[in-house]
């Protein structure tokens, strides 16, 4: 496969990390960000310091002053703006996407107004988008050092994900295609809910036993959500879904449960947010979650308890009394 010219929208550390990534291997990377300091910084520093630090840009990895400079003559169009602003930066990048361009997201979540997936967001404003997500257990701090780490590119077009799959693989970098979208972008995004959970329950000391409950039953609310919405309940037990999970919610690396830590500390959680200093998508999620949850009928009662501490109508104790006070029920109930 020859190299290709990729745009990356978005130079938050998973953008950033990709953009390493992808330039290593030899491909013409330019990245772009709506923070004009933040780019001027990476442009001078030739790193990422805010989010990556240490990790030196190679020469094939350069900013970009605007969109339009990020995907001219580009074969590919990488989004990692943060889920919530998925949107913003889609419309933005569209007068310079063209119909052959591959289109490759990878951001998390799902939007809180509309609660619709970035693939439904893409396809509404391009119907005819090469469109591809891309996901898996992955942090950003270990995928920008080339330690070794496997994904997932998913899309409703075959050769698209097979395009993917070889623009990202490498001997560190290995990546698997599949065609669920719907369970693929319900994974990734709602574990990062559960992520909070994992470290609330840590910060306030409960213990191992308690967060293989909650990552378990986690899954389980998950994948009965991600069926009712049509996903293959097959994709929730792979890399996307659980692997996802288990690396969200067992990690410093990540932002959900560190914060979600900071909660079950007794910190606030919106403060919480903050003081993690980037965007927590599960926090984001969490209400729209709630809210799918809530129109197809589907019980959610991790989503829920989540929901309710996040608008303060309890706290991290009484989360744990509403979880643990339930009734009696089958396991596959």
């Amino acid at each position: 496969m020859g190299m290709k010219t990729i745009g990356v929208i978005g130079a938050g550390s998973w953008g950033t990390a990709l953009a390493i990534t992808l330039s290593n291997k030899g491909h013409d990377v330019r990245i772009w960000d709506l923070d004009e300091k933040h780019l001027e910084a990476l442009k001078n520093d030739r790193e990422n310091k805010r989010y990556l630090p240490g990790v030196k840009f190679c020469d094939k990895l350069n900013t970009a002053p605007t969109v339009e400079a990020a995907l001219d003559g580009a074969d590919v169009a990488l989004f990692s703006a943060p889920a919530q602003h998925f949107r913003a930066a889609f419309k933005g990048a569209l007068p310079y996407l063209r119909d052959d361009m591959l289109i490759i997201d990878v951001a998390k979540g799902i939007e809180q107004k509309t609660l619709k997936r970035m693939s439904e967001i893409a396809f509404e404003i391009k119907p005819d988008a090469k469109y591809v997500a891309l996901s898996g257990p992955s942090h950003a701090e270990e995928v920008c050092k080339a330690l070794p780490t496997t994904v997932c590119v998913v899309s409703k077009d075959k050769e698209a994900a097979l395009e993917a799959q070889d623009i990202f693989m490498t001997d560190k970098f290995r990546i698997y295609t599949g065609d669920d979208l719907v369970g693929t972008e319900l994974g990734a995004a709602l574990k990062n809910i559960i992520a909070l959970g994992a470290g609330i329950s840590d910060g306030m000391g409960f213990g191992d036993n308690a967060k293989a409950a909650l990552m378990t039953r986690g899954l389980a609310e998950i994948t009965r959500l991600g069926v009712a919405l049509g996903a293959d309940p097959m994709t929730f037990l792979g890399l996307t879904g659980v692997g996802d999970l288990i690396v969200t919610c067992t990690s410093m690396h990540s932002r959900n449960r560190r914060c979600g830590i900071m909660i079950g500390e007794g910190t606030d959680p919106k403060l919480a947010t903050e003081k993690v200093g980037m965007v927590v998508e599960g926090y984001y999620t969490t209400e729209a979650a709630y809210g799918l949850a809530q129109k197809m009928g589907i019980e959610m009662p991790i989503t829920e308890a989540m929901y309710d501490l996040i608008n303060g109508k309890i706290n991290a104790r009484e989360a744990e009394e509403m979880l643990m006070g339930r009734d009696r029920k089958h396991e596959r109930g």
